[in-house]
């Protein structure tokens, strides 16, 4: 089988050597696009191409299928434009192109803003943190002052990011000189923050929040259209470099099952968790293979192969996961191009 993946996030290699390790004489082929001749995920790929960066929305989609007739694809795994193409099912299945989707189009696009995610999500499914979501200044100061009378630290998060990029601790006390001289990351000094909304009287949704200061869970799964069929916990140390652990928190768990099978979540997935004055509590649903998709599948479990198995319809056999197992990655050095090989 012809299986593509399109430009997504360099950690796909990983999926990729876990699908060749299950499939090592199985006659699958993996095409792999990427919009930069240097990406790493070109070094996994059985093909890879080049793709346009500058097309996007349906102009993009249309260049897809395009690709998928030139190069004979017959399943499309899709990580740009996941959401569009999901809502342009009809057009590939009609060339006879598979698609590998995390959910339907409606889910895709509510997990993409955490502040409808967070709205929608029944509390008998998942239980998320303290929130407010605001679009001004003033709604700021409301929600500061509600969630500080309960909180003993908030922090603050754009509603649409990935990766964490914008999540900050409300620092009340120091500015941001006192930061920069000692090293803080992550935080930003609150009347700093209200100070430059003087200037963007209405900005996009900005999440305040209570802040968990617990450990934080990784969690990547292997589903079928609502059927959790394997998911493996890492538990990461709040100290740099000293790994992660394969864990098997209950509460977890029974969050995680009960999210695949209310979204109807498909093909690897990954949920993130970190835990609180309360227990753990649900960050985001990502409808994609995590940064440390290849540290999971330590665990014993080959979730690429999992996943493949359940999309052919048949019955994957799952080992029994190494719990307590700690885990790392560790870099290496590679050549992604040799210029004087191509004068």
């Amino acid at each position: 089988m012809r299986i593509w993946f399109n430009k997504t996030f360099s950690t796909i290699g990983a999926v990729f050597r876990q699908l060749k390790a299950g499939y090592p004489d199985d006659g699958i082929t993996l095409v792999c696009t990427h919009t930069h001749r240097t990406a790493t995920a070109f070094l996994a790929a059985d093909e890879a191409y080049l793709e346009p960066s500058e097309l996007h929305g349906q102009e993009y989609i249309d260049w897809c299928l395009d690709f998928c007739r030139e190069h004979r694809i017959e399943l499309f795994w899709p990580g740009k434009e996941a959401a569009l193409a999901c809502k342009n099912r009809a057009p590939f299945e009609s060339e006879g192109v598979r698609l590998m989707a995390a959910a339907d189009y409606p889910t895709l696009t509510l997990l993409h803003n955490k502040a409808d995610f967070y709205a929608d999500l029944p509390r008998e499914v998942a239980l998320v943190m303290d929130f407010v979501a605001v679009n001004d200044a003033e709604a700021f100061d409301r929600a500061v002052e509600m969630l500080a009378s309960k909180h003993k630290r908030l922090c603050v998060k754009p509603a649409v990011s990935v990766y964490g990029l914008g999540f900050r601790i409300l620092d009340r006390e120091r500015d941001s000189i006192i930061h920069l001289l000692k090293g803080v990351e992550y935080q930003i000094p609150l009347r700093e923050l209200r100070n430059g909304m003087q200037h963007t009287p209405h900005f996009d949704t900005l999440l305040v929040m209570e802040h968990l200061g617990g450990p934080e869970w990784s969690v990547d799964c292997a589903a079928r259209h609502g059927e959790l069929l394997c998911a493996v916990q890492r538990k990461k140390s709040p100290l740099a470099g000293h790994g992660q652990s394969v864990d098997n928190h209950s509460a977890i768990a029974g969050m995680t099952e009960r999210l695949i099978r209310h979204y109807r979540l498909n093909g690897l997935v990954n949920i993130q968790y970190k835990e609180g004055e309360s227990g753990p509590r649900l960050l985001e649903i990502n409808p994609r293979p995590s940064g440390g998709f290849g540290m999971a599948c330590l665990a014993g479990a080959n979730l690429a192969k999992i996943a493949f198995e359940g999309f052919k319809g048949e019955t994957p056999e799952i080992p029994p996961l190494r719990y307590g197992l700690k885990v790392s990655e560790i870099n290496t050095p590679v050549v992604l191009m040799d210029e004087a090989c191509m004068a």
